[in-house]
């Protein structure tokens, strides 16, 4: 029987970067990147620590034989959560998604590349089929914004910076799939991250009042959550069954946009949003069929 543990984990992770993208869009009117992603790493070594006091040896044990590539991992998961947050400042959240719906390719191409997976032609289809149905949700985002209006290409550059880190960090991950656990992922991805960015962020501060320090200690929970979610759920399935899932972030963003900042989805964003949903269902079906 096929499990659908790693579909569901990719797909609760999805939402949860979705509301962390939210979240670091309200957040960046008032602070800067250093700020906010030093306290995001902070609140989740601190979370990981106050944890294994509490119950001794909790998320499984830090120690590890490949630090070298765990301290590349971090450093891909640095770059994404750096490019998404300069680039949410500036366009909406499902115009950066546009961007961000190319990870799929990258993710697959180094599955085969790196890992020696071997992906079906019709997973490779439904994939550009899914990315065919994002581009004609994003068109009138790219195409009808009048002759006066100006395209934000660095928004765009940030984005496509965080997109490839992304896949780098998910490929990482499936490669240090025997020593995943919570407490090796959290504290080589963040302790680095945290010292490294230390000084440039007391150098920026800006003091929070209490409802942003939920909100900036919310950031953290987030992306630990779903960066979690994430790596264990490309560590027990494979990469050519979930990556077309991804697509599923377009849905969480489109309700995000809505509620937040009134942004509502006309006929083009429906009418590629079912052919995501579509592709999706259908490269998740080519991939059960090829590896059985």
């Amino acid at each position: 029987m096929t499990s659908f543990k790693g579909p569901l984990l990719l797909v609760g992770a999805m939402a949860l970067f979705a509301l962390l993208d939210a979240n670091s869009k309200l957040l960046a009117g008032r602070y800067g990147a250093d700020q906010v992603l030093l306290i995001r790493y902070g609140a989740l070594l601190i979370l990981l620590g106050m944890l294994r006091l509490v119950w001794r040896g909790a998320g499984g044990p830090i120690a590890t034989a490949r630090p070298g590539l765990h301290l590349l991992r971090a450093l891909c998961m640095a770059g994404s959560a750096y490019g998404f947050f300069l680039a949410f400042r500036d366009i909406p959240l499902a115009e950066g998604y546009l961007v961000y719906f190319t990870a799929p390719f990258f993710i697959l191409l180094l599955a085969t590349l790196v890992l020696g997976e071997k992906n079906g032609g019709a997973v490779w289809f439904w994939s550009a089929v899914g990315f065919l149905g994002v581009m004609v949700a994003m068109f009138p985002a790219l195409t009808l914004r009048g002759p006066s209006a100006t395209i934000p290409w660095h928004a765009y550059a940030w984005a496509f910076l965080g997109t490839m880190t992304y896949a780098g960090f998910l490929t990482i991950s499936r490669m240090l799939r025997a020593e995943q656990n919570a407490a090796r992922l959290i504290f080589w991805s963040s302790g680095p991250i945290f010292i490294a960015i230390l000084p440039f962020g007391i150098a920026d501060w800006v003091a929070p009042d209490a409802l942003d320090w939920v909100a900036l200690i919310a950031n953290g929970l987030f992306a630990g959550s779903a960066t979690l979610a994430l790596a264990i759920a490309f560590s027990i399935d494979r990469a050519a069954r979930l990556a077309p899932l991804e697509f599923t972030a377009l849905v969480f963003a489109l309700i995000l946009d809505a509620a937040i900042w009134q942004l509502w989805p006309g006929a083009w964003t429906l009418a590629g949003a079912t052919i995501v949903v579509f592709a999706c269902l259908m490269s998740e079906r080519a991939s059960r069929r090829d590896h059985h």
